[in-house]
């Protein structure tokens, strides 16, 4: 499989974060512990998710990082440009997690 990434070509994206939306409360009610969503680009970029969504569509979608100086962030990526999705429980003393 080539890394070269086509708009269009991943599928829909409605159904692809509907579905990482279930693994997470999947993974929150197993654990019984808020999860922490750890996205990976790429690039090597790494950040604590805050939300995602599908939009704006066509190939891309909408990540919502924890800003590192507490302000709010919003990544709109390539589908393509998206490496790994990581899931942990949170730990007592992060007082950030993932929400809809």
């Amino acid at each position: 499989m080539s890394d070269l990434w086509v708009p269009g070509a991943s599928g829909p994206l409605d159904d692809l974060v509907a579905r990482i939306q279930l693994s997470i409360d999947e993974f929150t009610q197993r654990t019984g512990a808020q999860a922490v969503v750890q996205v990976e680009l790429r690039d090597g970029t790494t950040a604590p998710l805050r939300s995602l969504s599908p939009e704006p569509g066509f190939g891309f979608m909408t990540l919502c990082p924890h800003g590192s100086d507490g302000t709010d962030e919003q990544w709109i990526v390539p589908i393509g440009a998206v490496a790994r999705i990581a899931l942990r429980r949170a730990e007592a003393r992060e007082s950030f997690g993932f929400g809809r």
